[in-house]
């Protein structure tokens, strides 16, 4: 997941989530698709192109996207940056939920003290190198609050 969101414009929000599925040949890509869209709280949303979306819908379709396959590992680069308090919430439970559930590794980049502070480990980086690795156990939203981060 990146903060470019890469939609592809021509295809709708459910045709973007679909496309991974579809290139593994998955038979049940729409339904997955919709599925997805729902948890991400776009399920009436599906028909529309990208330009027809907000941005913080369009970042939506691409977390929906990216948890389409069930990676073992995902790679999210601020994946609140563009949401209000409310929907970001929602994606921060929903990905607490997929690592949950499937076991999924989550390699996330923030700069939000409150999501860093509900995570399982924080690595803090300075002009490129490591400064801090502090490990913090299993990834609850009971962390504390983000003063409590060094």
């Amino acid at each position: 997941m990146f903060q470019s969101f890469q939609l592809i414009p021509t295809l709708t929000a459910q045709e973007n989530v679909q496309v991974p599925l579809e290139l593994r040949g998955a038979t049940d890509a729409a339904a997955r698709a919709r599925e997805l869209l729902e948890r991400v709280g776009l399920g009436g949303r599906g028909h529309h192109f990208p330009a027809q979306l907000s941005g913080g819908e369009q970042q939506r379709v691409a977390i929906a996207r990216a948890f389409v396959n069930a990676p073992r590992i995902l790679f999210a680069d601020e994946p609140t940056g563009n949401l209000d308090a409310t929907t970001g919430a929602r994606i921060v439970e929903l990905l607490e939920s997929l690592n949950r559930e499937s076991r999924t590794t989550i390699v996330l980049v923030t700069h939000d003290l409150n999501l860093a502070a509900r995570t399982q480990r924080i690595i803090r980086l300075a002009d490129g190198a490591v400064v801090e690795d502090t490990e913090r156990g299993a990834w609850s939203g009971e962390r504390g609050a983000p003063e409590a981060l060094p």
